[in-house]
């Protein structure tokens, strides 16, 4: 079975390498453009990682198949509102699609949230990636009616989804 764990700071490879395929397969779904992503250099992941594992209000997971082949990528962070976590860069390979890892990842964030005393978990889905809100939907997401550009491609938007817990 595919097992969850949370990254730590000589994960920067790991993180890297998954965070590069999430973009190539799934270019409209995330804010960073993959061109952008590739210009990092090794010395910049690692930094991105060791800042991540080392702050209290962000984690990232990986999801890895038994061979140990990172298959799933999640992020969760507290902002400006500490009542709320968000669930960001949310992405599953397509080998390992349609087994329930995506709807693990999110109870993995979730999980976290509420250990954090957070009562609400939002996220932002890009408008007409249908599969993925239909996940959220029946993780217990609803549509909360704000939208704003993709980041990445401004001629394409985004919903906002929150659950609370």
């Amino acid at each position: 079975m595919t097992s969850i764990r949370e990254i730590g700071p000589d994960d920067w490879s790991t993180f890297r390498d998954i965070r590069l395929a999430a973009l190539a397969d799934s270019p409209t779904a995330f804010a960073v453009p993959l061109a952008e992503a590739q210009q990092r250099t090794d010395a910049e992941w690692e930094a991105m990682v060791r800042d991540r594992c080392a702050s209290e209000t962000s984690a990232t997971w990986v999801a890895e198949h038994p061979t140990g082949r990172a298959v799933g990528l999640v992020t969760a962070f507290i902002g400006d509102d500490p009542d709320d976590a968000e669930l960001v860069s949310m992405w599953v390979s397509p080998t390992a699609r349609g087994e329930g890892l995506a709807a693990r990842l999110v109870d993995v964030v979730v999980a976290w949230a509420a250990e954090r005393g957070t009562s609400t978990v939002s996220l932002w889905v890009t408008r007409g990636n249908d599969p993925a809100q239909r996940l959220y939907e029946a993780a217990g997401f609803a549509v909360t009616g704000d939208h704003q550009a993709l980041p990445s491609d401004p001629c394409k938007d985004e919903i906002r989804m929150v659950r609370s817990h």
